[in-house]
């Protein structure tokens, strides 16, 4: 088991009702932060946003994301796998086949995640025009 990973559901407050981001630093006990953690590194992101209405091999995924290493596919794999958002299917066959697919939890997520990239795509004007700004101010321009 992962250190700081709990093996069963925490009894944690709820995040809905009394919002509050520090909440995730201070309640070790909750997953929230765990969980958060684990979809939302670039990583899961991008095998989250490949297996998109359909099934890829490890291969396939590898040479799909650039600058991954294969040690860390196969941890993030695992890691989603395990969060059951995704789902790994071997095939009795020499040599040996892996897919992999969302779950219908991975395509709920990916349904948030197109409202971030979305969100993104439509302020990503803004974002730059904001960064420029900073940047300017951080010079002593």
């Amino acid at each position: 088991m992962e250190e700081g990973t709990s093996n069963s559901p925490s009894a944690c407050e709820s995040t809905v009702d009394d919002y509050g981001v520090l909440q995730w630093d201070t309640r070790e006990d909750c997953e929230v932060r765990q969980i958060l953690d684990r979809i939302a590194d670039k990583w899961s992101l991008l095998v989250i946003a490949l297996l998109d209405k359909r099934t890829l091999r490890f291969t396939q995924l590898r040479n799909s994301i650039k600058g991954v290493s294969q040690r860390m596919l196969t941890t993030t794999l695992r890691h989603l796998e395990r969060d059951g958002i995704i789902q790994r299917t071997v095939y009795p066959v020499v040599p040996p086949r892996v897919d992999y697919a969302l779950t219908p939890l991975g395509v709920t997520l990916h349904e948030t995640i197109q409202s971030l990239v979305a969100w993104t795509e439509r302020y990503q004007n803004e974002i730059a025009a904001a960064r420029a700004r900073y940047d300017a101010r951080e010079r002593g321009e």
